[in-house]
């Protein structure tokens, strides 16, 4: 200790200033902890010293205070470490600056989630009032941000996170980082043959005690998932289930059974557990007698049912020789399906005859919101089985804004390309941490595809290996606006521009999966109303630009009006997006009011001749 310091039992002041500016009593040994617990994180184990050098802080205060200044916070932690630089302790001042940055960072995390609770209870409160927002769907929203907080604060690398922040990408589901997975085609036959016990009551005779036990054990898959979960090809399942009964069932049982199942759906379809449970079907290629009174009667229930919002989406799918062209057998099929598209929004309509989809035959599978499982690197080919494990989006527009150069812009966007890899390769890892037992249904029972063999206490890494993830985009036909905002928009210079950024990104991701031996895969999927917040950081940091920062949320795509003077140059861009992207794209079409069936039919033919994968028909227009 110097001559001028003062000893540690000796304060010359009695408070401090707080940063919230409470004034609350000046406790010295929290000085002295804060010291000790840097010192010890580099090795150092000398309390006495601790205590020497707050006595050096505190001699440094009285000094240079002004008279009748309480001290605040701040200013002491400053002190604290220009005292350790001073006196020879650099190591224990990095430590120390740490240990504070840290504790700012968990500090103003605290901060922030309070105001997030404060407005989900606020706004809670007022959509209680217009639509009976229950208190456990403020609680679950109140956990999320809890868990959002935390994941980005403690668990993701600090660029990651940074980049998250400030909008350059989004990470979907963040909450659930590193509990569970993102969405499930439930493979039912495969588990019924397999015996796995998941239809523990599987009858041959009770067609309706069956689906039953298929929704009970859809229910008991929510435990275990956030997002979708999937029934591919349910026709067709529902069909050579009905053909191994001993005795068939009469039409009106069958309806009744099917209305059983969706009665028990939509008890479930709010929020369950505080989740919203989502749940949809692939209809349309059973030619069966059986199959097709199923797809009937899921089409009919739609058109009938007033509350569309509690039905399951419906993704019907289309391929020719089946249900696509007049001749077909199933074509009936597809013009009920049109009718209730018209009508309700649902089915959404998928197009198995694209340059992409038909080398695979029947095995591709898509999600209701038009993401794509297909291609496997590790198993069989298919999305029966599979799902998404994680996923994230690409600001685009914001790339553009920030690099104002065609160039420089690719050079950023492989920066941010392979700092998305390194976020999903994250949450790859932080996953399969999981053992077999902390997802009991979907990899307890063998619904995951690779899951089928292991024991509770088994890593479940490499079932994990057959899901994919997921680098999205938005904002395309805003970039095209960024450069060529003093240029003539030809339609030849945008398709050069459109094709180079796909071209881009679907080579980038292609040799990500190739380096790292999964199923990367780039998505045009964009649909999650938090990137709302891209257009709002983008003004924010770059004003309001005509085209671009002037909107609500940036556009997934090149939105298909069917009277667009634009029409097919639109079409034609939809193609390339839906080609470079082997984890799906959804276009948006709006029919014009009046179309007959017919020529809806024939508009969605000319959508697929273009090789679009995937669409959904807006219900703006009057019902046919």
């Amino acid at each position: 200790m110097t001559k001028d310091s003062i000893p540690f039992d000796s304060v010359p002041f009695l408070e401090i200033r707080k940063r919230d500016g409470r004034i609350t009593p000046f406790d010295k040994r929290k000085i002295t902890e804060a010291i000790f617990k840097a010192a010890r994180a580099v090795g150092g184990e000398n309390y006495s010293l601790a205590e020497e050098l707050t006595g050096e802080v505190i001699s440094y205060l009285a000094a240079n205070k002004v008279p009748g200044l309480i001290p605040t916070v701040e200013e002491i932690q400053d002190v604290v470490e220009k005292i350790l630089i001073e006196k020879g302790h650099a190591r224990t001042s990095k430590a120390y600056i740490l240990y504070r940055d840290r504790r700012t960072r968990i500090r103003e995390a605290k901060s922030d989630l309070m105001d997030v609770v404060k407005d989900i209870l606020v706004e809670g409160n007022r959509r209680a009032e217009e639509c009976g927002y229950s208190s456990a769907q403020k609680m679950h929203e109140i956990a999320l941000a809890a868990s959002q907080k935390y994941y980005l604060d403690n668990l993701l690398p600090p660029e990651i996170a940074q980049a998250h922040r400030r909008g350059s990408f989004h990470i979907h589901h963040l909450g659930y980082y590193s509990k569970t997975l993102d969405s499930l085609h439930i493979d039912f036959p495969r588990i019924v043959k397999n015996h796995s016990g998941i239809i523990e009551n599987f009858s041959p005779i009770g067609f309706y005690s069956t689906l039953m036990n298929i929704a009970g054990a859809v229910q008991k898959s929510r435990n275990d998932m956030f997002g979708e979960q999937h029934l591919p090809f349910f026709d067709r399942f529902l069909g050579e289930l009905l053909r191994g009964f001993q005795k068939r069932s009469e039409h009106v049982e069958l309806a009744g059974s099917l209305r059983g199942f969706l009665r028990y759906y939509n008890n479930l379809s709010g929020f369950f557990a505080g989740n919203r449970f989502k749940l949809s079907m692939g209809l349309g290629l059973d030619t069966s007698e059986e199959g097709k009174l199923c797809s009937q009667f899921f089409l009919n229930e739609l058109l009938c049912d007033k509350d569309h919002n509690n039905h399951p989406r419906i993704v019907f799918i289309l391929r020719e020789g089946i249900n696509f062209l007049p001749k077909d057998p199933n074509y009936d099929l597809f013009l009920l399906a049109l009718r209730s598209a018209l009508r309700t929004g649902n089915p959404t309509f998928c197009f198995l005859d694209t340059s992409y989809n038909n080398p695979l035959h029947n095995e591709v599978c898509y999600f209701s919101d038009g993401l794509r499982i297909a291609e496997n690197r590790h198993g069989k080919a298919g999305g029966e089985g599979r799902g998404n494990i994680g996923s994230l989006t690409i600001n685009l527009p914001r790339l553009a804004l920030t690099t104002r150069d065609e160039e420089l812009f690719f050079v950023e966007l492989d920066r941010l390309l392979r700092l998305g890899v390194r976020q999903l390769l994250h949450r790859f890892e932080v996953l399969t941490a999981l053992r077999c037992r902390d997802l009991p249904f979907v990899m307890g029972k063998g619904q995951y595809m690779g899951s089928e063999r292991l024991s509770p206490e088994d890593s479940i890494q490499d079932a994990l290996k057959n899901g994919i993830m997921t680098l999205g985009f938005i904002g395309l036909p805003e970039v095209l606006r960024v450069f060529q905002s003093e240029k003539s928009e030809s339609n030849e210079e945008s398709h050069r521009l459109l094709v180079r950024i796909l071209s881009h990104m679907s080579r980038r991701v292609l040799s990500f999966r190739e380096e790292y031996d999964l199923n990367f895969a780039l998505a045009g999927i964009s649909g999650d109303r938090q990137l709302q917040s891209f257009t709002e950081q983008d003004r924010e940091d770059f004003g309001i630009i005509r085209g671009v920062t002037d909107k609500e949320l940036y556009s997934p795509g090149f939105i298909l009006f069917q009277e667009d003077e634009g029409l097919d140059k639109k079409i034609a861009y939809e193609g390339e997006i839906h080609r470079h992207c082997l984890a799906g794209c959804s276009s948006t079409v709006f029919l014009m009011p009046g179309l007959d069936l017919e020529g809806a039919a024939e508009f969605l033919r000319e959508l697929a001749g273009a090789d679009l994968g995937y669409v959904s028909i807006n219900t703006f227009f009057s019902p046919v």
